[in-house]
């Protein structure tokens, strides 16, 4: 999983895999065969005990430059909405990914790129980064889902401003307005990221993924459907024993209190079983 990538440099830290995007020639911009890559990437890690995915750009510049200006200028009508196409379903993929993704945003984060963080499950900022969608400026509109996700993030009427002039927001005003999560030193970034997480992964991964996708329902799906998706959700939950364990030991440390006649019915079913 290392070493079988052209834009990719991977190191694995224990429960994170950092994935640092490395196209330092070409402003870290997202090309057919990133693409790939990303996918290859997120189907080998998914097979293994890694946890948390934390990306960033090579270099001090960019986290990622958009997409491949040189590959779209070769796109006539239809090869332009196959690229589309193609740049949505990685993204798409990422947000259906049971691993937690982060976007340690260390640079110029525009078009492409700030949709590949938008499909990311957190955006952290360094102070010198800056963020948005300029795409109308070159005669395009985002195409990788930016007009759809930035909406259900900040509201229908920021997006439009923000889409419609194209403006870049350093990354303190991207965090007042709710775009990214942290915004953080420069030195130091992936360590803060790290941080960040430590507490969130002090829960069990099987109910971050459902909560993840749960979460993410109410973005993709309308209210009645999202519900079906959370409670089918919950059911999963209860594929594993980590509830039932932690309560029969809080009901024999008397930490949880209960009236039920025998609170270890669960228990004594759960060890049968």
């Amino acid at each position: 999983m290392l070493d079988t990538y052209s834009r990719l440099i991977i190191d694995r830290d224990g429960d994170f895999l950092n994935v640092c995007i490395n196209r330092p020639g070409d402003r870290n911009s997202i090309d057919s065969i990133l693409i790939d890559e990303l996918v290859q990437m997120l189907e080998a890690t998914e097979t293994s005990n890694v946890r948390t995915v934390i990306f960033r750009g090579s270099g001090d510049t960019y986290f990622i430059g958009g997409a491949d200006g040189i590959e779209m200028m070769q796109c006539d009508p239809k090869s332009g909405r196959a690229f589309s196409k193609k740049i949505q379903a990685l993204f798409n993929r990422m947000e259906t990914s049971p691993l937690i993704l982060v976007a340690a945003i260390n640079g110029l984060c525009f078009g492409g790129g700030f949709e590949f963080a938008l499909a990311c499950d957190f955006r952290i900022a360094a102070e010198s980064a800056r963020i948005g969608l300029p795409e109308v400026k070159v005669g395009l509109i985002p195409g990788g889902g930016g007009t759809q996700r930035l909406p259900r993030l900040v509201g229908t009427g920021k997006a439009m401003q923000m889409i419609l002039s194209g403006k870049l927001f350093p990354a303190e005003q991207a965090c007042a307005q709710g775009i990214v999560h942290l915004c953080v030193p420069d030195v130091g970034l992936e360590r803060q990221c790290h941080e960040f997480m430590k507490p969130i992964l002090k829960n069990p991964q099987y109910a971050l993924s459902q909560a993840k996708l749960s979460v993410k329902a109410a973005q993709n799906n309308a209210f009645t459907e999202g519900l079906q998706k959370e409670n089918k959700a919950f059911q999963h939950c209860f594929e594993h024993n980590f509830f039932i364990d932690l309560m029969c030991r809080q009901m024999e440390e008397g930490v949880l209190e209960t009236t039920v006649e025998r609170p270890d019915f669960l228990c004594t079913k759960k060890e049968e079983a």
